[in-house]
């Protein structure tokens, strides 16, 4: 073991210079990320009102979020699996599909529609939303209540936002609307990096439709850009969740129709200042995100030859 640390402690004096340039990354990480996930996972395990000094309570927030926490189970969970289900495989799809039909058009033209799908996800979730209220407005000034007033498909306006039939579906489309963000563009990257002798092989070999170039040449060339963009698409789509409190205006969203986990841990910790049971949903939340990144490893990292 001693034999052990000191060629841990050679080998760190020896490359000294190496560990020099990576420490503002590594100190920015270890404060902002590591910390405050480990500081969410004790606090999990405790009462805190952020004003008292956390008292511990061992597993009874967990105990409580998944037998008594009725909100939890029966609007938190189902909602954030039907958001989960359409915006990120959706949304994952359609960003492949969008950056292989714009890599197949001229370089002005790509550039153009490039930028028309990656624009939205620059605006901020409150410049967006404010155009997306402004189309699903509640009265008769709304994009979208004026057009089926005028063409009478309907007879009084409809208060989309509040209306918990409609919430979590217009949270789904503007989702998948804002979704071609960074993950779209390392598609799109991918595919004009393609080597186009692979395709020429391919078809000596007897590969003759698109659909058979997409399938056995360009999705195996792109599995790195596939797996960043899985990755972000994760990611995305478990932020997106505020947008339900964001275009209703409350927390919780009206008849908690689209409230989800990143809402319910917002009421939690910043209105009822829960923060010990607030830390629980987000220790939650973080396993979520971890599995559904390891599928995408699976489906798209490198295997490992024995």
């Amino acid at each position: 073991m001693k034999n052990k640390a000191k060629q841990l402690m050679a080998d760190i004096w020896r490359f000294r210079l190496s560990y020099l340039f990576i420490a503002p990354f590594m100190i920015m990480f270890i404060v902002f990320i590591v910390v405050p996930v480990i500081a969410a996972m004790g606090l999990s395990f405790t009462y805190f009102n952020s004003i008292q000094f956390p008292e511990w309570s061992g597993w009874l927030n967990y105990q409580t979020l998944f037998s008594q926490d009725i909100v939890f189970l029966q609007n938190v969970l189902p909602n954030t699996f039907k958001f989960a289900l359409f915006v990120g495989p959706v949304g994952f799809i359609l960003g492949f599909l969008l950056a292989w039909f714009i890599s197949q058009l001229p370089n002005t033209l790509r550039m153009i529609f490039a930028l028309a799908m990656y624009a939205p996800s620059l605006a901020a979730g409150v410049a967006m939303t404010v155009v997306w209220q402004v189309m699903f407005s509640g009265d008769r000034t709304g994009y979208i209540n004026s057009f089926l007033l005028k063409y009478n498909f309907i007879t009084e306006p409809v208060i989309f936002l509040q209306d918990q039939d409609w919430l979590l579906n217009i949270m789904i489309v503007v989702s998948i609307w804002s979704s071609m963000g960074i993950g779209f563009l390392a598609l799109l990257a991918g595919l004009l990096n393609v080597d186009q002798e692979l395709y020429d092989a391919g078809k000596i070999d007897g590969v003759s439709s698109r659909l058979q170039e997409i399938w056995y040449i360009t999705l195996p060339s792109l599995k790195p850009q596939l797996l960043f963009a899985g990755v972000m698409s994760i990611v995305h789509t478990l932020q997106s969740g505020e947008l339900g409190v964001q275009l209703s205006g409350t927390n919780p969203t009206p008849n908690y129709a689209g409230q989800v986990m990143i809402s319910h841990i917002e009421d939690y910790g910043f209105i009822r200042f829960e923060l010990g049971y607030a830390s629980a949903v987000s220790v939650i939340l973080l396993l979520l995100m971890f599995l559904l990144s390891r599928v995408f490893f699976y489906l798209f990292g490198e295997k490992e030859e024995a």
